[in-house]
């Protein structure tokens, strides 16, 4: 061999070498792509290379996630032609890109168009473009083809999913088939063009469910996906193309994707840079009301109802024995017939997810006024609504065939206006005439009789004061009379919790709450429990007894304690919990010698769990809990330090839109209370909001809110808190313990988003559909305005409740009750 081969033979091999070892993120002609080679974004978000999905070994070209969760798949070419050894290879000729393997076509991107210089490129978005050299990368008119154009599982930002009217592209998302198989699966979310457009979710060639027609917000009757403006979403609706897209506003503050899974659910995930995991943000599963046209025409469908399908008012079953078998498919039919000859009107139902649009006519210039009339005159109209709600939005839809999956109601809903013989509407004028009438004749009755009903009023409270000495008696007896289906849960008998507690031995006794005693307990299965023993002489409790057996039987979460049963024998209260090895978070976090152990690792992802567990009570819950008594003692830690939330006596349960209440029974721990809620009585999804902030800042200090004191104020934690965040001196707030395992950066961000949900006024605060995000992702954070409750206080050396070291709220000041004297 002579010397200029061996030099060639050297630098071909440093070029292959270098080749290599640099991301390349696009080939051009005659260049290739085989098993085991992979092309990389320019930025390193995206990978484009052959792989095998789960335990399968075929080989399929696909997308994935780079920099992040790296072997998450995005997007799959030959999804339903898979490779069966590692001889694939990928081309690019004038014609586009092209998959072999074993002599044969698996897969190309079939363009009709000749490509002088084809390059194919991999951008940051994830999307695989096919262009010419020439072309501009940064505009989507000079791409011969691409990725985006043909969706897979997944939606990412900047793809759209809809129709091109000039081309007939037609963009849809189909699931794989299961994990382990990415080929075409039993889900297809596709727009339906036909009448006003809206999506269909089909299962096969079935409908299965339907999003109803965007309203200029949002999709009719779903919830906001997206409170917190991390990103943009919209709905293109035009001569030329109809779809919807999102994007980030920021995109290098989070990482989020829509994904189908294969049976057939929708989840928006973020990505959790701590963590290294997807969180899911959002789930729409497929519930009672979401079938399609469950309940036949003119059947609404209400989750909180039962049965779930009831007719709309004026019409009735068609087949009432088929109702009455539960079977709602062939739904309902005007009470009076529909008569064009004789007067109808038209009769509003509010909230509700308008009915399927494929068969209506709309006009976007038309508004609801018109729109009515218009209505009015063709008599086979059967319906109106508004097509846009937004503040000034016009836009007109008609029905001109039976209304057909209709679901309400929301406050995410429309209003409808149905079509009905006048004769009906008189009868509901002639009821609401005589609900108007009274509302006349009340404020001049004569002022004896209101006085007498005064007088009535004051002796029924006399009574009733009287009658509360024996309640708790009586409540007793009535707990003792209920049935084990009542709890949802089983009733445990009173000897088997005796005998595991040791008869309930003080050597057992692990704590003891505001009503009681918690003791450990191990059960003939050798099951270890805590069993926490409501005291017979409290006055309080039962109520609270009561609330926790019917909520937190209904709850279901990582992050909750598990209620396993409960005892109401001889007249006992008592509830029996899964142990928690490392007690509550107080009896650690505030220990000098154990928080030693307490990391900032540790911390964080307590802070997290307590995060996902309250965004589950507030947003995911089959009922909208607010806990009301959220502090660190109700914080319990398991094994393996996950934080679990317990003690859901004052919790309370909210239902479809409310979202506040009030109460004259101020409960809770102070420390702890929003200013709105102490003060006035008001309480909401941002009461608990607001504790879980001082949460976050005594976790963070390893102080105590109240019984915090510094030599150069008066100011508690939150004070003290705010006043080192406009002094920049957050670093001297961190506990000295965890200084040296955290990550300040991290550490700044929490206590600032700790200062945002303790903030003075409810509405500033975040909800927590946002706190998460804003513990999972980079995103900015806005700036917090004064918390509530920081004013400086005067401690005296009398008090000796301060100046007990070992105060905790959880032995001494659970529930504060303010009411006046008697």
């Amino acid at each position: 061999m002579d010397i200029t081969t061996i030099i060639l033979l050297f630098f071909s091999t440093v070029t292959s070498t270098l080749i290599n070892s640099i991301a390349i993120d696009s080939i051009r002609a005659n260049e290739t792509i085989r098993d085991g080679e992979t092309i990389t974004s320019a930025g390193g978000e995206f990978e484009l290379g052959f792989f095998s999905a789960g335990r399968s070994t075929n080989r399929y070209l696909g997308i994935w996630y780079k920099k992040i969760s790296n072997g998450t798949v995005v997007w799959v070419a030959n999804r339903d032609t898979p490779i069966s050894s590692t001889l694939g290879v990928v081309r690019v000729n004038d014609k586009g890109i092209t998959l072999q393997a074993d002599d044969e076509m698996k897969w190309s991107t079939n363009t009709s168009i000749s490509v002088k210089n084809p390059v194919v490129q991999l951008l940051d978005s994830g999307n695989l473009v096919l262009r010419n050299e020439d072309g501009d990368i940064t505009t989507s008119k000079d791409f011969i083809w691409q990725s985006f154009d043909f969706p897979g599982d997944n939606l990412l930002p900047g793809m759209k999913l809809g129709l091109d009217l000039v081309t007939g592209l037609d963009r849809y998302i189909t699931s794989w088939k299961s994990v382990d198989d990415p080929s075409t699966g039993s889900f297809t979310d596709r727009l339906d063009p036909n009448g006003f457009p809206q999506f269909f979710l089909s299962k096969g060639s079935i409908p299965w469910v339907r999003t109803g027609p965007w309203n200029g917000r949002q999709f009719s009757c779903n919830p906001e996906s997206n409170p917190n403006g991390i990103y943009t979403d919209e709905f293109v609706f035009n001569e030329k193309e109809i779809y919807y897209k999102f994007d980030l506003i920021n995109k290098t503050s989070a990482v989020i994707r829509f994904t189908w899974t294969p049976y057939g659910e929708l989840k928006m995930l973020v990505w959790n840079f701590h963590d290294q995991v997807w969180i899911v943000y959002m789930t729409l599963k497929v519930g009672d009301c979401d079938h399609y046209g469950l309940c036949g025409a003119y059947g609404i469908c209400n989750i909180n109802s039962s049965p779930r399908c009831q007719c709309l008012r004026g019409f009735v079953p068609k087949f009432p024995e088929k109702w009455s078998r539960v079977d709602w498919s062939s739904g309902c039919v005007h009470e009076t017939k529909l008569d064009c000859t004789t007067e109808t009107g038209f009769l509003k139902y509010p909230g509700i997810k308008l009915p399927d649009t494929r068969e209506s006519w709309y006009n976007m210039r038309v508004d609801l006024a018109e729109c009515g009339r218009l209505c009015l005159k063709n008599c086979s109209c059967t319906a109106y609504a508004n097509a846009d709600i937004r503040k000034g939005g016009s836009g007109c839809i008609l029905w001109f065939n039976d209304l057909i999956d209709i679901k309400g109601y929301s406050e995410d809903g429309q209003d409808i206006y149905v079509r009905m013989p006048a004769s009906e509407l008189g009868d509901i004028w002639r009821s609401r005439t005589k609900k108007h009438i009274w509302i006349t004749i009340i404020p001049i009755v004569p002022a004896g009789v209101v006085l007498a009903l005064i007088v009535l009023y004051v002796l029924r409270n006399r009574k009733l004061k009287r009658e509360e000495k024996w309640k708790l008696s009586s409540n007793s007896l009535a707990l003792n009379k209920m049935k084990p289906e009542d709890w949802e849960f089983p009733l445990v008998d009173f000897k088997s919790i005796a005998n595991a507690t040791d008869n309930f031995s003080p050597n057992n006794q692990i704590g003891e709450g505001g009503f009681g005693p918690v003791y450990k307990g191990i059960l003939k299965e050798g099951q270890e429990i805590a069993v926490k023993r409501l005291s017979k002489n409290s006055s309080q409790g039962l109520d609270e007894f009561i609330n926790e057996v019917s909520c937190i039987a209904k709850l279901q979460h990582r992050n909750l304690v598990t209620l396993l049963g409960c005892c109401t024998e001889r007249g006992e209260r008592i509830l029996i919990y899964e142990y928690m090895e490392n007690k509550s978070l107080d009896s650690v976090i505030y220990d000098e010698k154990l928080r030693i152990s307490m990391d900032w690792t540790k911390r964080y992802s307590i802070i997290q769990g307590i995060a996902r567990g309250l965004l589950y009570l507030h947003q995911d819950s089959k009922l909208r809990i607010i806990h009301r008594d959220l502090k660190a003692s109700n914080i319990l830690l398991d094994h393996d330090m996950n934080s679990k939330i317990s003690d859901f006596g004052l919790a309370r349960c909210f239902l479809g839109s409310q979202m506040e209440a009030n109460t004259s029974r101020i409960v809770g721990t102070y420390g702890y209370m929003s200013p709105e809620y102490a003060i006035d009585g008001q309480f909401s999804f941002k009461s608990d909001v607001y504790s879980f902030g001082v949460l976050l800042i005594e976790i963070v200090t390893g102080q105590k809110n109240r019984l915090f004191s510094h030599p150069d104020h008066s100011l508690n934690l939150l004070g003290h808190a705010w006043k080192s965040y406009n002094e920049d001196k957050l670093l001297a707030l961190i506990d000295e313990v965890i200084l040296d395992s955290s990550n300040q950066m991290q550490v700044f961000r929490v206590i600032h988003i700790g200062l945002l949900c303790v903030q003075e006024d409810p509405n500033d605060r975040p909800v927590m559909s946002q706190v998460v995000l804003m513990l999972s992702t980079k995103m900015t954070l806005p700036h917090p305005t004064k918390p509530g409750f920081f004013m400086e206080r005067k401690l005296r050396d009398t008090n000796q409740l301060l100046s007990k070291t070992n105060f905790s709220s959880c032995n001494q000041l659970t529930i504060t009750s303010i009411q006046p004297r008697q």
